[in-house]
């Protein structure tokens, strides 16, 4: 089957269901396409919250420390999208604005929510930071070693096995060709635009945008470019239902951690936490050390969940760069080739769909993107599309 479309949208997890909605609303012909079922593995795998005040900068085996005061700007334009999404979707994708606390144990890391302050400050986001009794007071269940926190009223979440198949479904409403198990195997230039061999499909496209997540740089070797990436996976873990227990996220400055409780009653661990390595073709195993670890350090900030019962653990896929920081924009020298991907994808979902759609229509995206295009990541001696 042959089909035509302006742009070409590979991977139909959060950030491709958003763009490809994005674009099909501003009247462009649309295909979306994935290599397996939607929203199964990265999108479907993760905590869905969106991260407003500064973040840790590490995670749990992450060698190289993200950049939180350059995440600010972008949190804070990313959160003002997420307002409009649910009637943009025109569906409940059960977003709210819990509030949150991001605690310190050490006086060292109490230093660190100082200087995030400042740095939110800067940039129009509000917190308060709490001492050790007004924390306490706040939220009596937190633990004895929890020093101090700052707050956030704008932090929460969506759930996020709502929010992609109804982005999804609003770009099919908009005109969008939406092709599930249909991995694209060839990329090759095809006059003024790219041939894409995708399942039984072959598209004809003006634009590829490459939202493939943990296979970003598998789909860019397509195009013959090469990019300094590697997925990894990091684990998330359930309690069974708990009547109400706990209001708003609870986040760690200096070591990976996130608490929340969702509306069915659950309450979610995750921060970050790493897996096993990516198993081809089957779900990830996860990690008894990492779970054991995330656990215990949850425990320890919130002694109530020692209490109750895990009901179970699983793994998804992340994009990692080396400097773990998002990526996205054009390819140099394939003006007509975009990606997004990396760190934070499902909080920066809506902001990242906004700049790839208006990248391919020649404007200027909403935010500053120095030092985030994928020109850092590639590496020379790829072909860069033959023409076809």
């Amino acid at each position: 089957m042959s089909v035509t479309a302006d742009v070409l949208v590979i991977g139909a997890g959060v950030l491709g269901a958003s763009t490809g909605f994005e674009l099909a609303r501003r009247g462009h012909r649309v295909a979306v396409v994935d290599r397996g079922s939607v929203s199964r593995e990265g999108s479907g795998t993760t905590a869905g919250n969106l991260h407003v005040q500064a973040v840790h900068t590490r995670r749990p085996g992450q060698d190289v420390p993200l950049d939180a005061r350059r995440f600010l700007p972008l949190q804070k334009a990313a959160s003002d999208l997420w307002e409009a999404v649910p009637d943009l979707l025109g569906i409940d994708i059960e977003l709210v604005r819990t509030g949150g606390f991001t605690v310190a144990e050490t006086a060292e890391q109490l230093q660190e929510l100082k200087l995030k302050g400042e740095w939110e400050r800067e940039f129009g986001v509000q917190t308060v930071l709490m001492d050790q009794d007004t924390v306490h007071d706040a939220l009596p269940a937190l633990g004895p070693t929890v020093l101090g926190a700052t707050w956030c009223a704008e932090d929460g979440y969506a759930n996020p096995l709502l929010v992609t198949p109804a982005y999804l479904n609003a770009a099919r409403r908009s005109g969008a060709q939406i092709t599930p198990h249909a991995p694209v195997t060839a990329l090759s230039r095809d006059h003024n635009g790219w041939r894409a061999d995708a399942g039984a499909t072959q598209l004809h496209v003006g634009a590829v945008v490459d939202t493939a997540g943990p296979w970003l740089a598998d789909v860019a070797a397509l195009a013959g470019v090469v990019l300094a990436m590697a997925p990894l996976t990091i684990q998330m873990h359930a309690t069974t239902r708990m009547p109400p227990l706990l209001r708003n996220l609870v986040q760690h400055i200096g070591e990976g951690l996130s608490i929340k409780q969702v509306t069915s009653g659950t309450i979610l661990i995750g921060g970050g936490w790493p897996s096993g390595p990516i198993a081809a073709g089957s779900r990830t195993a996860s990690s008894m050390a990492s779970l054991m670890g995330n656990i215990a350090q949850a425990v320890r900030i919130l002694p109530v969940l020692g209490q109750m019962r895990l009901l179970r653990s699983w793994a998804g896929p992340l994009a990692a760069t080396p400097d773990e920081m998002p990526v996205v924009g054009a390819v140099p020298g394939l003006d007509d080739f975009y990606l997004a991907g990396g760190t934070y994808a499902f909080t920066f979902a809506p902001l990242w769909a906004q700049t790839l759609a208006d990248l391919v229509e020649g404007k200027q995206p909403p935010v500053d993107l120095s030092g985030l295009g994928p020109d850092r990541l590639v590496i020379e001696g790829g072909d860069h599309g033959q023409e076809h």
